[in-house]
């Protein structure tokens, strides 16, 4: 169902609330697709840099009583746009706004959710636990790396995911061919197992082991499930450096996959990525926009899907007090 201008309008002209998107500086082209879904203008803001590197930010429209969405993108220099964003809310509280939603479609240090050895931080808790005193009401974000970080923000969480989207646009792509849906590790086997049953396909997973000695490095052991002669899915929620992604392609092709398709959520895309993906047998990589892809890392096999729509029914589900559940039932 798409957001209707006279809903949202006829809303704000009640008098009852008032719907207002703020977005920070690293992806404004989202906010803006966001906006017209809406039928709303973003509204504008004054951002300044100081020499020191200090952000400063103010709102050039009155807040008070509003119901704002503050959203950013956590990339590029990744600890100033989540410095930015946690500034905007800061601003937004001390001008009045009735409520606050954080909206971070990929959540900075969500793969920081546990400790692993000790003396180490649960940096995603850290996340939750700034915006909650920055003054966040409620959190949205697209495909959280693990489901407990819900569980570190107290209050409400709308974990949105781009499973539709992006399953719906493979299957296009994979009608009539024998496919099979992979998950690159164990860690990934509940996400490969929603798109497995999506799309109806079968599920195969790829059992790999991290090399201890070197950061972001992968060991690809073997593949369970059948693969051979099959166009085969490989399903994550995040692509960084491709390191996993392209070794785990490699492993299928080497158990006679006939073609391969990546497809992930979030498009990080660190570092050597870009020229990993573009210099592989991948036939085609699939991420959403919930990250700013700059020119330097696009590539000719890389697409991407819009998110706009998701993020618009779900910023107007929590405006109307409705159910953000409810766009992912059916």
């Amino acid at each position: 169902m798409s957001v209707g201008d006279s809903e949202v309008t006829g809303i704000k002209a009640a008098g009852q609330k008032k719907l207002m998107l703020f977005s920070g500086r690293t992806h404004p082209e989202l906010a803006e697709q966001v906006a017209e879904q809406l039928g709303i203008q973003v509204v504008p803001t004054k951002f300044q840099d100081f020499a020191n590197g200090e952000m400063y930010v103010r709102y050039l429209e009155s807040a008070r009583g509003s119901d704002a969405f503050v959203l950013q993108a956590h990339s590029g220099a990744i600890n100033e746009s989540i410095m930015e964003q946690l500034i905007m809310v800061d601003a937004l509280k001390r001008a009045s706004a009735k409520r606050i939603t954080v909206i971070t479609p990929f959540l900075g240090y969500a793969r920081q959710d546990k400790k692993h050895l000790g003396r180490e931080p649960i940096t995603a808790r850290l996340m939750t636990d700034l915006f909650a005193t920055a003054g966040a009401d409620r959190l949205m974000a697209i495909d959280l790396h693990t489901d407990q970080i819900q569980g570190f923000f107290d209050g409400p969480v709308d974990h949105l995911f781009a499973l539709p989207l992006l399953a719906d646009y493979i299957k296009e792509k994979v009608s009539g061919a024998e496919a099979t849906v992979v998950s690159p590790d164990a860690g990934r086997v509940r996400t490969a197992d929603r798109w497995a049953d999506r799309l109806g396909l079968p599920l195969a997973i790829i059992h790999k082991r991290r090399d201890p000695e070197v950061a972001n490095q992968v060991k690809v052991h073997e593949v369970v499930g059948e693969v051979e002669g099959r166009t085969c899915i490989l399903v994550d929620d995040m692509i960084d450096t491709a390191g996993t992604i392209v070794k785990a392609a490699d492993a299928l092709f080497e158990q006679g996959a006939s073609s391969v398709i990546a497809a992930a959520t979030h498009g990080v895309l660190s570092g050597p990525a870009a020229e990993r993906l573009q210099n592989s047998r991948i036939s085609e990589v699939v991420i959403t926009n919930s990250l700013p892809i700059p020119k330097e890392r696009d590539f000719e096999k890389l697409t991407q899907l819009s998110i706009a729509p998701l993020l618009a029914r779900a910023i107007n589900e929590v405006f109307s007090d409705g159910s953000v559940t409810s766009l992912f039932e059916g």
